[in-house]
């Protein structure tokens, strides 16, 4: 049977499982939509900007890992989700973004809303691609998922012409995927597994050091075998917080930037880092000069790029974190090293993360006493700022409990709409987005979104009036001279003209913001006031909550390592 462009489009979608779309239309991609129109096992969401509408199936993926699929239109639709298409290739979430392109015949001649989407988006995806020819379509649909899916994951963008789209053909779905130039790693060298278990047996001082690349994986099992096999220090990444439980007794915490003084001790005075799923960012590391100087360095990634790219590796492997470390299990073998063990309970003893909030009724820390009491199966999605550095100190990772946010580019605006991904990918979990007054204005409107589609998203939204990180390294480093990082109504404001400045403003008030759109909105300022909200929002089902925590603009997080510096010169509190 002959059929267009567009059918074959949304019958190859179907045959991938895709059971979701992210999708906002325009003049390019309306044969598509048309198509999507008259079907019903796929169901469509329309968010309210084309980045936000990424960062949702992004979201999306990694609270399912199942391929977020998206469709925007050319030109400016498709320029909008460079930067969600970043945030995904950082963090190996495996989307499938697809753009509408001017007809081929207008390629190349500034046609009205063309852009070379293809080669602006190369350096942010995993593979990029633009549709030549109608009988192409659908070996290149089929490897778009492939590609997005094995390997490291990563962000697909297919760029499709409208003519393509219109062009009728025999029907014909492609069972298997041959890329010549892509063949991703499904084994592993089981001689450099065994070299990497001897220096394990060997270390004095060894130290697993756990990134996103486990959770990814599925692997949190068979790590937590493999430590308890082993009995060896357990340290994460903030995206590998969650691979292994909270209060396993030999976790010890996050470490890096804003990671706990044990942790950061830990790596310094290792004599072994046993990576899996990390990739050594500088966050992690700070000044590679200083990094482990007594170290060896096992590193086991599936992606051959990172390994040996910022620190030098003695023990490289190229693997699946689950079946190297499933593969590992039967070498294994418990060594008892009280001496190291008591040195790390010694750091922690020492300096240990903050306990209390400047204001000590309520802050950051209060907030999140109160969020670990919520139900353990539920998804945590943060924005980025000092409330993402807060939640990856104090959130209890236990049961299923979920922590999704953007890691690697760390990129504002992603929290909120990335919750309602999840909680569409999630609907049977509870899923709380915490975020920042910053943050949140950078992608406000999809509250429109949450509440068309009666996503039930509990929205945690701390509000010091500034961009609080920035607001944190300008005070400590740049003498307190705050540059354009206060949010809250101030003398250059003009409008309104009767601003009374020694009244509290909020700028904007969210809680009435949130009632234009028919949500239900608190502003607390007590861990009552928070307890009672939260029981509130749990007992809406249809709709978004709002919880706006009203904290001080001098609450810091600490430690800190200053971006340059090593590991060892933390500040570890206000002096």
């Amino acid at each position: 049977m002959k059929i267009t462009g567009a059918k074959h489009f949304v019958k190859a979608l179907k045959f991938e499982g895709v059971d979701t779309i992210f999708a906002y239309p325009g003049g390019y991609v309306n044969d598509i939509f048309d198509e999507l129109t008259h079907q019903e096992d796929i169901k469509l969401v329309l968010p309210r900007h084309e980045q936000a509408l990424v960062h949702e199936a992004d979201g999306y993926a990694r609270a399912t890992k199942k391929p977020g699929v998206c469709i925007v239109t050319s030109g400016p639709g498709a320029t909008n989700i460079v930067t969600s298409l970043a945030t995904a290739m950082y963090d190996s979430v495996p989307l499938v973004c697809f753009t509408g392109q001017v007809p081929r015949e207008q390629i190349g001649n500034d046609a009205f809303q063309e852009v070379d989407i293809v080669g602006i988006t190369r350096s942010v995806t995993k593979h990029s691609v633009l549709v030549k020819d109608r009988d192409e379509l659908p070996r290149i649909l089929k490897e778009a998922f492939y590609i997005a899916t094995t390997g490291r994951p990563g962000p697909v963008l297919v760029d499709l012409p409208a003519d393509v789209m219109k062009e009728i053909r025999e029907e014909h779905f492609p069972k298997n995927v041959n890329i010549r130039s892509y063949k991703p790693n499904t084994g592993v060298h089981i001689g450099q597994l065994k070299r990497a278990i001897t220096e394990l047996k060997k270390a004095k001082r060894p130290i697993f050091l756990i990134g996103g690349g486990v959770t990814i994986a599925g692997a949190e099992e068979a790590l937590r075998q493999l430590v308890e096999k082993t009995k060896v220090p357990v340290i994460t990444t903030i995206m590998g917080k969650g691979a292994i439980p909270s209060d396993h007794e030999f976790y010890i915490g996050n470490s890096g930037m804003h990671g706990c003084y044990a942790c950061n001790m830990a790596l310094e005075e290792c004599d072994l880092i046993f990576s899996i799923g990390a990739r050594f960012s500088d966050r992690t590391t700070g000044n590679l000069s200083n990094f482990a100087p007594k170290a060896k360095i096992v590193h086991i990634d599936i992606d051959t790029a990172s390994i040996s790219r910022t620190v030098k590796v003695d023990i490289p492997i190229v693997a699946d974190a689950k079946l190297a470390i499933e593969k590992m299990l039967p070498m294994a073998e418990s060594v008892e090293r009280p001496q190291w063990i008591e040195q790390i309970k010694q750091w922690q003893k020492q300096h240990p993360l903050p306990k209390w909030d400047k204001e000590k009724a309520f802050g950051p820390r209060v907030i999140l006493e109160e969020i670990n009491k919520i139900e353990e199966d539920m998804i945590v999605v943060t924005d980025v700022g000092q409330h993402q550095m807060w939640t990856t100190q104090y959130l209890e990772m236990k049961g299923n409990r979920r922590l999704i946010m953007s890691g690697g580019l760390g990129t504002m605006g992603y929290g909120f709409p990335a919750a309602i991904g999840s909680a569409i990918g999630c609907p049977d979990k509870r899923v709380i987005c915490i975020t920042g007054d910053g943050g949140f204005q950078m992608n406000m409107q999809e509250m429109a979104t949450a509440v068309c589609y009666g996503i039930p998203v509990t929205v945690i939204l701390m509000n010091n009036h500034y961009l609080g990180m920035v607001r944190q390294m300008q005070e400590l480093f740049f003498n307190q001279r705050y540059s354009l990082t206060r949010l809250k109504g101030n003398k250059a404001c003009t409008y309104p003209v009767d601003l009374d400045l020694e009244k509290e403003e909020y700028v904007p008030d969210f809680v009435t913001w949130a009632k234009s759109y028919h949500v239900k909105g608190f502003r607390v300022k007590t861990r009552e006031e928070l307890v009672e909200a939260l029981y509130e929002a749990e007992t809406v089902t249809d709709r978004p909550t709002l919880i706006e925590c009203m904290i001080s603009p001098e609450e810091l997080v600490y430690p800190m390592v200053k971006s340059g510096t090593s590991l060892y010169d933390m500040i570890l509190e206000e002096e």
